[in-house]
């Protein structure tokens, strides 16, 4: 097997959080969910190269964090840009050997083995892997002058991370010039020309983005624990 690597991007401020503390930081059921995601990646892939991508002014915080988890010496750290495209591609300058990277928002801290291993495995046969859930709610796309009409649900899928590529496709894809298409990393091998392959996402998988997501993080890692 190549060399694999894994780029945890955790360079946002989380504004919707409403927290003074940048939401990668905050205690989730004891730990501070940056540590949670950053551990679900050591424990699995022991073996890889683990980048982890911080605001510039958030690195002290980060290295008193790390000594306090006992985190020291476990990953390496680099500073993000000003947009999510600039962070991974700040990260993916420091594993230019790595054959296989995956890419994770550091605030998805219940991402589990099953799944990167899919992701994982879905990369090795297919060079690509986004992993994606189909959606529970219905949905309207809303039109001008307050009209909408129902959009089929059948035919969207919610996309999650880590999101895996075969690296010098990544390295091919990230050298282009930054677009505001770009969502996520799957956007960004699009707009390269290549195509991306789909894979089985799981619904714990959530992004903490607001107050309740970490609500359900907290009940769901308590679950897992009984």
């Amino acid at each position: 097997m190549g060399k694999t690597a894994v780029i945890i991007v955790a360079g946002g401020a989380g504004t919707r959080m409403g927290s003074e503390i940048p939401k990668q930081f905050l205690p989730l059921a004891g730990r501070p969910i940056l540590v949670r995601t950053l551990e679900r990646f050591r424990t699995t892939l022991p073996g890889a190269d683990i980048v982890v991508v911080l605001p510039a002014g958030e690195m002290d915080r980060w290295k008193t964090i790390c000594r306090d988890y006992l985190l020291e010496g476990t990953h390496r750290v680099c500073p993000g840009g000003e947009n999510r495209f600039q962070s991974v591609r700040s990260g993916l300058a420091m594993v230019p050997d790595a054959e296989e990277i995956l890419v994770q928002d550091g605030v998805r801290p219940l991402v589990s083995k099953r799944l990167i291993l899919r992701v994982l495995d879905t990369v090795r046969k297919s060079g690509t892997a986004i992993p994606v859930v189909e959606p529970v709610d219905s949905f309207r796309r809303v039109e001008t002058e307050g009209r909408s009409e129902v959009v089929d649900r059948a035919r969207l899928r919610a996309v999650q991370t880590p999101q895996g590529f075969r690296g010098e496709l990544m390295r091919r894809a990230y050298a282009q010039l930054w677009r505001p298409v770009f969502t996520d990393d799957a956007t960004v091998v699009e707009c390269a020309g290549e195509t991306v392959v789909l894979c089985e996402g799981e619904r714990s998988n959530i992004k903490i983005t607001e107050p309740f997501d970490l609500a359900i993080a907290e009940a769901w890692i308590g679950r897992e624990n009984d």
